[in-house]
C-alpha cells in the first residue's frame, strides 16, 4: 500500500469501538497516511489497546489527561512527523480516497486549511455537524463558522504560527473559533465536497440531548470570549441564536415535544454558561500555555 506524507490526528476519549471503525476506515484508504495520531484522553487503556493493532499503519496514542478538542488537536499538530495533517473525529469513518485527496488538496492554490464534507452515517435527524453541500467553495472576506474538524486538512506550521486552536474553547466549538479568527485575518478556507467522511448514529436520545447543550457552551464560549475583546461582529450571531431558541421554543408550544432532541433547545440551556465563561476567557490574556491546555 502506498503512503502519502501526512499525518492523521484522532482525538477519542473511552471509545474503543468508535476508534476501531475509524483505523479501519483509515487502513482502507490508497494511499495510507504515514502517520496515525490517536489522541486518548480515556481514563483507562481499552482505546490504546485498540490502536496497538493498527501500528502496521503507522498508528500510536499519545496520552492527553487535559479534556477538550481544541487541546487534543493542538497536541496533535505539535507531535506530527508531517506538514500535511488531516484532522476527523473518533465517530467518524473516511471515503478511501480521503487521504491522498486531502494532501492534494493542499498542494492547489497556496491552501493552508480545506474543510470537507461530513455527511450523516445513520438517521441524518440525529446525527450532529454534518455538511452535505456537493458544491465546492472558497470562503475569504467574511468572518464566519465554516470549518468541521470531523474533515479537515491543514498545514501544519501554518495553523502553529497562527496560534492553533484555543484550548480554552471548550468542550466543543474550537472549529468554530479557529474558523472565525482565521477569516476575520484575512485567509482563506476551501470546502471540497469530494473529500468526504461519515459522521455516525450511536447516541441515544439522552447523550445527544446533553451533546446540544455543550454545543450551545462552546458556541456560547466563542461569542464571549470575542465580545469581550471588543469584537460587535459577534453580536449578530448571538441575536440568531436567540431568534432560533425563540423558534424552537414555539414550535414546542404549539407542536409538543419533538421526536428527537432540538439542538436550538440545547442552545437555550449551554449558551448563558458558554456566555460567561468565554466573557471571562476573553478578558484574560492568551499565553502560549492556552495551546498546550
Amino acid at each position: 500500500m502506498n503512503r502519502a506524507p501526512a499525518t492523521v490526528v484522532l482525538p477519542t476519549i473511552g471509545r474503543p469501538e468508535l476508534i476501531r471503525a475509524c483505523l479501519e476506515s483509515l487502513r482502507d484508504c490508497d494511499p495510507q497516511a504515514d502517520e496515525i495520531l490517536v489522541i486518548d484522553s480515556s481514563r483507562d487503556d481499552s482505546v490504546a489497546g485498540v490502536v496497538a493493532t493498527f501500528s502496521g499503519i503507522g498508528a500510536r496514542t499519545l496520552r492527553c489527561p487535559a479534556r477538550g478538542l481544541g487541546t487534543a488537536f493542538n497536541l496533535g499538530l505539535r507531535e506530527a512527523a508531517n506538514e500535511i495533517v488531516l484532522l476527523t473525529n473518533d465517530d467518524c469513518t473516511v471515503d478511501p480516497s480521503w487521504v491522498g485527496r486531502g494532501v492534494a488538496l493542499l498542494g492547489e492554490d497556496g491552501a493552508e486549511i480545506v474543510t470537507g464534507r461530513v455527511r450523516p452515517g445513520g438517521d441524518p435527524q440525529v446525527v450532529p455537524s454534518t455538511i452535505d453541500d456537493a458544491h465546492p467553495r472558497e470562503h475569504v472576506g467574511r468572518p464566519d463558522f465554516v470549518l468541521y474538524t470531523q474533515c479537515m486538512a491543514l498545514r501544519r506550521t501554518a495553523v502553529l504560527d497562527f496560534g492553533g486552536f484555543d484550548g480554552r474553547i471548550r468542550p466543543t466549538a474550537e472549529d468554530n473559533d479557529l474558523s472565525y479568527r482565521w477569516l476575520r485575518a484575512g485567509r482563506r478556507i476551501g470546502y471540497a465536497p469530494d473529500f468526504v467522511v461519515w459522521h455516525h448514529d450511536w447516541r441515544t436520545p439522552y447523550q445527544l440531548e446533553r451533546l446540544y447543550v455543550n454545543y450551545g457552551i462552546g458556541q456560547g464560549m466563542v461569542y464571549g470570549k470575542h465580545l469581550a475583546r471588543g469584537d460587535a461582529l459577534m453580536l449578530r450571531y448571538v441575536v440568531s441564536d436567540v431568534v432560533s431558541i425563540l423558534r424552537a421554543l414555539g414550535g414546542r408550544v404549539v407542536r409538543g415535544r419533538p421526536q428527537h432532541p432540538d439542538p436550538r433547545l440545547g442552545l437555550l440551556r449551554g449558551l448563558p454558561t458558554g456566555l460567561a465563561r468565554g466573557w471571562r476567557a476573553g478578558r484574560g490574556r492568551r499565553s502560549s500555555a492556552d495551546i498546550r491546555t
